[in-house]
């Protein structure tokens, strides 16, 4: 079995038939995943088969690369990944239905506000209607709280729909889906202050208003040096769940490049251990994903924000995630 592990030690011998992540952890527990490196990287592969038991699609169905023109989609690496998912018994979180960014160049030109709203419906309805009964949940919109939570984020679809398109996209994606749990989700709203104010009030007034809206997920993009107060990820868990939200993790990896004191790969197996310590135990949470597989593929560039190396081997922050999951 593999040796508990104190600050950033690293156990003598990892035994690879230990149970997995998943297997510790009593909800689910993912990886953003590209099903292109599932063909042509073995080692990562193997990680996503061993440690998760959900996925969820990292780019293949972000509007710009699963819709690029107005009458064609390329549907078949999204396919290949759920059909991935489906053989591993693997849950499916959908990302993202509608995001200000990789958006296609044939939607960002001067169409009415009615060709606008005509073309976001219908490719919510076209997406989730096509994966129904195999997408358990969704990213319906992403990230429309502006930085510094004073007001929505000045986005494409905001300025050509107004505001209710945000109510619209849950009543779309409904339609497509009744069974699907649909969420909004956003980055730096996982603790206190301005920005997850905005988030806790945005939801609440959807839920006021009667958009079936099921959840927020809280991206979790920490950094190891400043990381969120643990105790004030949990406060704002509970006040989500009073209004009868679930809430995710789902976005999580701690950069480790602006650590200066201490030993980085120890501090962020602290930062992962302390903050999904704090959330396991919240009645609500639904799953936890982590933006990526190991570092060898991370969007963070010139860092190691994740569990694995670049060799897929477990760091630090493995086992302090394995730890936080067990209840230690």
């Amino acid at each position: 079995m593999p040796v508990a592990l104190t600050s950033g030690q690293a156990p003598a011998v990892w035994d690879v038939h230990a149970a997995p992540l998943s297997a510790v952890a009593s909800l689910p527990v993912g990886a953003a995943v590209e099903p292109e490196l599932l063909i042509l990287d073995e080692s990562y592969r193997r990680t996503v088969v061993r440690e998760f038991n959900a996925v969820t699609p990292e780019n293949v169905m972000k509007w710009g690369l699963i819709h690029p023109f107005p009458h064609y989609w390329t549907f078949d690496p999204a396919d290949r990944l759920v059909d991935f998912a489906v053989t591993h018994r693997m849950r499916i979180h959908g990302h993202t239905l509608v995001w200000h960014k990789q958006l296609p160049t044939w939607l960002t030109l001067e169409l009415t506000q009615r060709q606008v709203r005509h073309a976001l419906a219908s490719h919510i309805e076209t997406l989730v209607g096509r994966y129904a009964g195999r997408i358990a949940s969704w990213d319906v919109v992403n990230e429309a709280i502006a930085d510094g939570g004073r007001r929505l984020r000045d986005t494409y679809f905001l300025r050509s729909c107004g505001a209710d398109y945000i109510a619209q996209a849950f009543r779309w994606a409904h339609g497509a889906d009744p069974a699907a749990r649909l969420y909004y989700n956003d980055y730096g709203a996982e603790g206190a202050g301005r920005k997850a104010d905005a988030v806790y009030m945005l939801v609440r007034n959807l839920l006021d208003a009667g958009v079936p809206i099921h959840g927020v997920g809280l991206q979790m993009h920490l950094r190891a040096n400043r990381p969120t107060a643990p105790a004030d990820i949990a406060v704002n868990m509970s006040r989500l769940r009073a209004l009868g939200l679930e809430v995710r993790i789902s976005e999580m990896d701690v950069a480790i490049r602006h650590v200066h004191a201490g030993e980085p790969l120890a501090v962020q197996r602290t930062v992962y251990h302390d903050t999904l310590a704090a959330c396991v135990g919240q009645p609500g949470l639904t799953g936890v994903t982590l933006w990526g597989v190991g570092d060898a593929h991370t969007w963070i560039r010139q860092d190691a924000p994740l569990l694995f190396d670049q060799t897929y081997e477990p760091k630090p922050a493995y086992f302090g995630a394995r730890d936080a999951f067990a209840g230690r």
